[in-house]
């Protein structure tokens, strides 16, 4: 049997004045992007932003997601590095940063000097996909509620009050960490108890207020109400989410202008929005 990939995340994080974050490591005297491996059961986007943090200091938020690398590692194995573009939430000033035995060195250099620091082509490659895309957006989450019991098994009158099942619940958590990577601070979602579950948990740990919208529920909603919470958020500029159900997001999909996805139960697509515009989509799972 073929050896496993091992799994790692990073980010190309811009700063401004066309700026890009590097970090030496001296064991192998090289010059590269924050990333590490995944750790046990972790979700890839919450490892990129961990990642950066524990390499670099810096929080950041993703943005666009870049084409992955893979490259062959010790041991007959293959490293597969998933990478966003990113920018740091709050301050990007590195200079506290304490050298230790894996990164002694984090610095921000200008994109062209960063082309020539870098120390291998992968790496070069990936920059220079990267630039096109370093502008600041904002993400959109649109978000289908976990797994819920069954229709045929909830026997109340009222389909609104159906709960997740436990595999809901643990898929609501796995949402955390995934919700914060891109920086979400808005939380909309159907007044439907399934949708309330599903990120009830990251309000409850951010602290960020949960909006509930009955326009959203697959009872009440309508094209109208549906468009109007979807150009409110692409038009704002914070990360937002949007949960709701199977039979509504076809309407959410094309208020927003991008294809149907057909989501799972715990997916999300996440638009990239700059300016009122999408200009990147990526889908993750909470699993």
């Amino acid at each position: 049997m073929p050896a496993k990939d091992v799994l790692a995340a990073g980010a190309v994080v811009f700063g401004p004045g066309k700026r890009v974050l590097l970090v030496h490591r001296p064991r192998y005297d090289d010059w590269s992007f924050p990333k590490g491996k995944l750790d046990p059961g972790e979700h890839v986007v919450a490892a990129a932003v961990r990642e950066v943090e524990e390499e670099t200091g810096l929080h950041v938020r993703l943005g666009p997601p870049l084409t992955g690398q893979r490259y062959p590692v010790a041991g007959g194995r293959t490293k597969a590095v998933s990478y966003w573009v990113g920018r740091a939430v709050g301050s990007d000033d590195v200079s506290g940063y304490r050298p230790n035995s894996e990164i002694d060195r984090v610095a921000w250099f200008p994109v062209d000097e960063a082309l020539k620091r870098l120390s291998y082509d992968h790496d070069r490659a990936t920059l220079r996909e990267a630039y096109p895309t370093r502008r600041k957006t904002h993400a959109l989450v649109v978000l289908r509620h976990g797994e819920a019991r069954s229709r045929k098994a909830w026997r109340r009158q009222d389909d609104r009050l159906r709960p997740l099942l436990q595999a809901g619940r643990h898929q609501a958590q796995r949402l955390i960490p995934m919700l914060a990577a891109y920086d979400v601070t808005r939380i909309v979602s159907s007044s439907s108890t399934r949708c309330v579950e599903t990120v009830g948990p990251y309000s409850d740990t951010t602290g960020w207020k949960l909006e509930l919208e009955d326009g959203l529920s697959e009872e009440e909603a309508t094209a109208q109400t549906v468009t109007a919470v979807v150009d409110e958020l692409v038009h704002g500029d914070e990360g937002a989410v949007l949960c709701s159900h199977r039979p509504v997001l076809p309407t959410i999909f094309d208020a927003l202008g991008v294809p149907d996805p057909e989501l799972a139960a715990g997916e999300m697509l996440v638009a990239h929005l700059r300016r009122g515009t999408v200009v990147a989509t990526e889908l993750q799972r909470a699993h």
